[in-house]
């Protein structure tokens, strides 16, 4: 699939569907869609996203998934989702009542699905969207619903307070405290 201007500037507002299914072990919950992800339909689409990576580095997946592959994720038992569904091209045009409604609303997939452990992608996120201003990287004392929370960093290549060792590592961290 090309993604040209075009198609990235048409991407605004977009949504992508969710990959989740009942009882997953983790539901992985980014910001929200990219444009290039909401143009090609596809979570952490954009070249040089390092959830893949990052997930198969921290022992979640046996290979480096594509994002073309996202559903093969629901046979490791893993999902993705999004705390605010609309695309944009940055998370800083995001407002702050739009983290704490996907809050309530990851809140009530929490409930349907029940997944053991919720993974936020972004510290950011989790501390508005859940009023937490002083969280950190990890395990979270307040579950969501009958989820643990593990928040873990935001895996864009603009983040560059973590390499993809670093990043793999606290994907890791992640999979050993599940077992």
């Amino acid at each position: 699939m090309t993604v040209d201007r075009r198609a990235l500037a048409d991407a605004y507002g977009r949504t992508i569907p969710d990959v989740i299914d009942a009882g997953l072990k983790v539901l992985f919950v980014g910001i929200n869609p990219g444009l290039y992800s909401a143009a090609t339909g596809r979570h952490f689409a954009r070249p040089g996203n390092r959830f893949w990576p990052a997930l198969h580095r921290g022992g979640f997946t046996d290979r480096q998934l594509h994002p073309s592959e996202q559903q093969e994720l629901l046979a490791y038992g893993l999902g993705i989702t999004n705390v605010v569904a609309r695309a944009t091209a940055r998370a800083d045009e995001l407002r702050p009542d739009e983290f704490v409604a996907g809050a309530q609303m990851l809140a009530a997939k929490a409930a349907d699905f029940g997944p053991q452990w919720i993974a936020l992608v972004g510290i950011t996120a989790y501390r508005t969207g859940w009023r937490q201003p002083k969280a950190v990287i990890g395990e979270q004392p307040v579950g969501i619903g009958p989820s643990a929370v593990w928040v873990l960093p935001n895996p864009s290549g603009l983040n560059a307070h973590y390499t993809p060792d670093s990043l793999a590592a606290e994907f890791a961290k992640l999979r050993e405290r599940i077992g």
